[in-house]
């Protein structure tokens, strides 16, 4: 009956009122599939570290990894990202996307990016799931990877400051970052010469 009711609806006469949802659904589905395009949005769905420095103000942290010595074993989601679980993963990389996109596209980042609570808990949990042989009791300061909730026991960062980022993370403090250039998400064929007229 459902099906039934699409069919009229497809081959019923064209009248203002169709016409205008018309262009309202195909003006919203392109503009949809533009920014879909051009804000690259398939790239987050990888690991690939060069994801994060779409948007320019994560030159600083791209750049600052790069030279660390996590290069060779961690990329961001290794760290960023929750990996207990395939739901709460792409649910964090969603929040945490949307959230940056927002920002980023109203002017709203700030000059130094600090991490949020959500973000320790997780670095936290990833630093404890790569070291885990390494966790310990330590001196006078108790660092099992669990206790900082409570108050009790120090971030892993607490001590590893320079770890892997450096104490300094503003779009200042590294103005010659050297990374890679961004692809172009554009087709070649729409920026070609040839489409372009001369008068």
């Amino acid at each position: 009956m459902k099906n039934r009711n699409y069919l009229e609806f497809l081959f019923k006469p064209l009248t203002l009122k169709r016409a205008l949802w018309i262009i309202l659904i195909a003006t919203g589905s392109g503009l949809l599939f533009s920014i879909i395009l051009l804000s690259n949005v398939t790239a987050y769905l990888s690991e690939d570290p060069r994801t994060c420095i779409n948007c320019h103000i994560m030159n600083p942290q791209y750049s600052t990894w790069f030279h660390s010595s996590h290069r060779e074993r961690a990329s961001c989601n290794d760290c960023h990202v929750p990996h207990d679980n395939i739901f709460r993963k792409y649910y964090f990389k969603a929040n945490d996307g949307l959230r940056h996109a927002f920002m980023f596209t109203f002017r709203l980042d700030p000059q130094v990016i600090r991490i949020k609570e959500g973000g320790k808990t997780v670095v936290q949990e990833n630093c404890i799931r790569c070291h885990i042989k390494l966790v310990n009791p330590i001196s006078a300061s108790n660092v099992n990877g669990d206790n900082y909730k409570t108050g009790q026991g120090l971030l892993c960062w607490g001590c590893h400051k320079e770890v892997p980022h450096g104490r300094i993370h503003s779009q200042a403090s590294t103005p010659d970052a050297r990374v890679p250039g961004l692809k172009p998400v554009l087709p070649g064929w729409f920026k070609s010469d040839k489409n372009i007229k001369q008068n």
